[in-house]
């Protein structure tokens, strides 16, 4: 039963993966036995890579801007040297938010948000998937959000992303799962990550949210390793177009 969740051998990128849930997941895909590449904006995804492979993880750091279009494709092509290759496993973690009244919103903080959290999404998904069409195999998995399900307050541009990978993960899944690969998205609930830290600081909202969590608390990174694991794994050959929560019962209640 173990091997269907063993990712022995098998190659990861993981993009966000420096801090908060991208942490988590690199660190659940690397426990499982993946070789996993940590893409990060800033140099703290070297010191984060560093204390996983000082945990005996393989996993190797990357800097690169994802909302610097033209660039994408020469940084999966130095994901790929890391990865001897070839690619078997992509996490589309890496996202930005910005926060404003709609009718405020600026159309700079539309088009950051709307870069970064749904374009760089599908250059990359279509980067790894012309890699795993060839190889014929692979395993994509999206960050969608509680926000791909409703809208939302102040986050106009953040609940457009989010809607837009919900919906292209159903659209690859579409052409590519009869072609062995699967593409689904996790959808994080309420999460007790630094990109949520004025929500946990809003005394109000705070009460509200944890009101409507039937678990009682705020998710944290290792709450979505799991899924993280199974959806990369042989384990979820069947799965493909899913939306899958992971929120404490939040969409239930």
């Amino acid at each position: 039963m173990n091997n269907l969740f063993d990712l022995i051998g098998k190659r990861a990128l993981v993009t966000g993966g420096g801090r908060g849930l991208g942490r988590g997941l690199a660190e659940g895909l690397a426990e499982a036995g993946a070789k996993v590449v940590i893409l990060g904006s800033s140099e703290e995804v070297h010191g984060a890579a560093a204390e996983m492979k000082d945990g005996g993880l393989d996993v190797t750091g990357l800097q690169g801007d994802l909302s610097q279009r033209d660039g994408i494709p020469a940084l999966f092509e130095r994901v790929l040297e890391l990865l001897g290759g070839d690619i078997d496993i992509l996490v589309n973690n890496a996202g930005v938010q910005r926060r404003n009244r709609c009718e405020d919103f600026t159309l700079e903080d539309w088009d950051a948000v709307l870069g970064v959290n749904l374009h760089a999404v599908f250059v990359l998904c279509q980067l790894a998937g012309r890699k795993m069409l060839a190889q014929g195999s692979g395993k994509i998995i999206n960050l969608a959000s509680m926000l791909s399900f409703f809208g939302g307050f102040t986050v106009p541009a953040y609940s457009a992303s989010k809607g837009g990978v919900a919906q292209l993960t159903k659209a690859l899944s579409n052409e590519w799962a009869g072609k062995n690969i699967q593409v689904n998205a996790i959808a994080p609930g309420y999460m007790a990550t630094e990109m949520n830290t004025a929500l946990i600081q809003d005394e109000g909202r705070n009460k509200e949210i944890l009101g409507r969590i039937p678990a009682g608390r705020w998710g944290t990174p290792a709450d979505v390793k799991g899924l993280a694991v199974f959806l990369a794994s042989a384990a979820s050959n069947y799965i493909s177009g899913a939306i899958i929560p992971v929120d404490g019962g939040y969409l239930s209640k």
